[in-house]
This record gives C-alpha cells, sequence and structure tokens, in this order.
C-alpha cells in the first residue's frame, strides 16, 4: 500500500502533499484542512468498506460525487470541492465519480480513525450505534461510535471493570492512566434496570458519566478505541488494520495526562501500525523532536522512556517498545492557512531559516516571544 497522498484545490487546502511515515504529526491553525486531509486519506484506504457500511446503514448517494460528499463528510461538505479539486495516490489521480461509484467488491479494512468529535460517541455514558446519527453527521464519527458499542457490548461480555483490566494495557500504562487521568477511580459497566451505562467507581459511589471531568469525557472513548487497537491477545494489531489516525488526542486533558497518551500512541507504532496524529498542543511535537534528537545520538530505550516518565520494575517491559520506536521514521507537516499549502517541518529545528519550522508550525511561537520579550527587558532593566 502506498503512503503518499497529495491534495488540491480542496476547501481550505490549496496543496496537501504528505508522505507518511511510520508516524505523521499534522499541524496548523484550526480550519486548515487536517481534518479534511485525514478523512479522504481514510477514504482511499478504505473505499469499499466505507460505502459497504453507508449502504448497510440507509445512506443513498445514487452515485453522485456531491451527494457522496456530504453523506461522508458531513452535511453541506460538497461545497468544498471545485471543478479544480484533485486527489492523487501513490502518483495516481483518482477520479471522483470512481470513489462515488455505488460498486466496489473489496470491503476490507485498513485504517481505524478516532475522530477529535469522539465525546460524541457516548451518550448518557454509553457507545452510540451508527444509527442513532444524524444522516448528515459525519461518518467517521459515527463508525467509530459504532465500534466502540460492539465493544463493549460483545468482546467485553459479562466483564463489569473496563478499568483498570489485567491483560489491556501494560502495567506501567495502566499505573500511569490510575493516577494522572482516572485518579483512584475504575471504569466499570453499571445497569439500571435493563439500560447499561459507564461509571466511574472505586472512591465512593458511582460516578455517572456527566459528572466526569471533560477531561475523562474525552479520554475514555479515546481508550476504548485503543482498547480495540490493542487486543489482548499474541496478535500484536487487530485484523488487518494497518493504519491508525487520531485526531486532538490532547482534548481536554491535562499535560501530564497528555504524556500517558503519547506512551499510548508508541506502543501502537511499536505493534506496527502506521499511526497519524493531528495536534494543537506543543507538547505532542517536543515528544517528537525527543524521539529524533535520541535517535541522533543513538541513545539507548532507557533514555527514551525517562522523557515519558516511566520508570521503575513495571517500566521494563516497555524497553522493547521504546526500541522498536527508535527505528522508526517520524514525518512532521504544517498547514499554513494564508497560502493552504502543507510544508514538511520533520527536521524541528528552531535555527532553521523556514519560520514554519523554527516556530514548529506555530506551536512555538509563544513561549518564543515571551521568551524574547522577558530577556530584552531584563537585559534593558541591567543597563
Amino acid at each position: 500500500m502506498t503512503n503518499h497522498m497529495k491534495l488540491a484545490d480542496i476547501g481550505p487546502v490549496k496543496e496537501a502533499d504528505l508522505t507518511f511515515g511510520d508516524l505523521t504529526v499534522l499541524v496548523g491553525p484550526q480550519a486548515t484542512g487536517k481534518s479534511i486531509a485525514f478523512q479522504f486519506l481514510k477514504l482511499l484506504i478504505d473505499t469499499g468498506q466505507v460505502k459497504q457500511q453507508m449502504t448497510r446503514y440507509g445512506l443513498d448517494w445514487k452515485g453522485k460525487w456531491q451527494d457522496f460528499l456530504d453523506a461522508y463528510l458531513g452535511e453541506g461538505m460538497h461545497s468544498i470541492w471545485s471543478p479544480t479539486s484533485q486527489i492523487q495516490w501513490g502518483g495516481a489521480v483518482i477520479a471522483a465519480d470512481k470513489l462515488a461509484h455505488k460498486r466496489n467488491p473489496k470491503a476490507d479494512e485498513y485504517m481505524f480513525l478516532i475522530p477529535a468529535q469522539r465525546v460524541l460517541a457516548l451518550r448518557d455514558g454509553w457507545p452510540r450505534p451508527f444509527a442513532d446519527y444524524s444522516p448528515g453527521d459525519p461518518y467517521t464519527v459515527r463508525d467509530f461510535s459504532e465500534k466502540l458499542r460492539t465493544l463493549v457490548e460483545r468482546e467485553f461480555g459479562q466483564s463489569e471493570r473496563l478499568f483498570p483490566q489485567k491483560g489491556r494495557l501494560k502495567s506501567e500504562l495502566r499505573k500511569m492512566l490510575t493516577a494522572h487521568v482516572f485518579g483512584g477511580f475504575s471504569l466499570t459497566v453499571d445497569k439500571i434496570r435493563q439500560q447499561k451505562r459507564l461509571v466511574l467507581g472505586g472512591i465512593a459511589d458511582s460516578l455517572p458519566f456527566m459528572v466526569w471531568s471533560a477531561g475523562q469525557r474525552e479520554f475514555v472513548p479515546l481508550l476504548l478505541g485503543l482498547y480495540w487497537l490493542m487486543p489482548p491477545t499474541k496478535s500484536p494489531r487487530r485484523g488487518k488494520i494497518e493504519w491508525v489516525v487520531i485526531e486532538e488526542l490532547e482534548m481536554g486533558l491535562h499535560p501530564r495526562a497528555i504524556t500517558v497518551v503519547l506512551l499510548m500512541v508508541l506502543e501502537l507504532v511499536a505493534r506496527g501500525y502506521r499511526v497519524c496524529l493531528s495536534t494543537h498542543s506543543p507538547q505532542v511535537l517536543e515528544a517528537v523532536w525527543a524521539i529524533q534528537r535520541l535517535r541522533e545520538s543513538h541513545a539507548d530505550a532507557r533514555a527514551l522512556l525517562k522523557v515519558f516518565g516511566a520508570s521503575g520494575k513495571s517500566a521494563n517491559a516497555m524497553q522493547q517498545t521504546a526500541a522498536e520506536v527508535l527505528k522508526k521514521e517520524l514525518k512532521v507537516y504544517y498547514f499554513d492557512r494564508q497560502s493552504g499549502k502543507t510544508t514538511d517541518i520533520s527536521g524541528l529545528d528552531p535555527a532553521n531559516p523556514n519560520a514554519a519550522e523554527a516556530a514548529w508550525g506555530g506551536l512555538a511561537e509563544f513561549s518564543a516571544a515571551a521568551n524574547a520579550a522577558v530577556a530584552k527587558a531584563v537585559a534593558s532593566k541591567g543597563n
């Protein structure tokens, strides 16, 4: 499968030239096309499976590209497509009418996408089925929600505790999540009459979904998605899934919690998934920068684990994960609002003459400005 996609004149994206690494991070201001790029990537990789699911749940676009875009991207999104819009995949131009064609025999799924709107996947503390959404809602949100529903209702079966659960995630990750996300609480299934719901319990009475912290509401759908991707079996990956996309993994989370999520992302990379992230958090790029610098200096896995605060006996099991990550290719792309073009800033070099790379796609601008202002003020006072 190719790892090269180009988009031209699609909504805010005038030109996006993306070659995906083992871990790829997209940065840039809001509404610059990062999510659009990921949704088209999903469509290119899983064309048959997407159309099969849409047809299964009664979405009918009658083979028309504009109607297909509204059904897939969300109501009104056909407006991002113009006569000059173009998609390339592996160097070949992909005809829009081909993507919208009703027939496509190949229906295997190779990508799992965790959307930024993942909090919508839970209603009253339970994953919503695909058909529970409005026909105008994006396909990726509905599909993610349906996968979570399948996970908790079928794979977990009669299990009441979802976290912490032995066999799900490495012990160091469970320990860090307990401390930095769940605050000592466990995630369990509660049953009221015939209705099930997810609750937090363990310190006092069970806490229903609506009284969770914002970070916990954002994180639990992400956790369940990661559960789905990391089955407790000898197989490192789920089925035929090769690609994982996580949009804005930092949403609602304290920096220490973001650190744990990044460790889980590295676990995905070590398992052989090709992982793609979008982010507005400088902490994510700091992690990428650290991995690159450690690899250049031929550091060992323990040095990488120290970056993430993983230590002690329980962290020893993660050394193989860290060692694998240090062998991987990392890519970072900046989506520029003014030009509508992408720039490869994978070097993350603060001294680079390209302002986009020097400022890490804008994520380091405030820090640099604050440092410069304080240094100037201190120097002038000293004189």
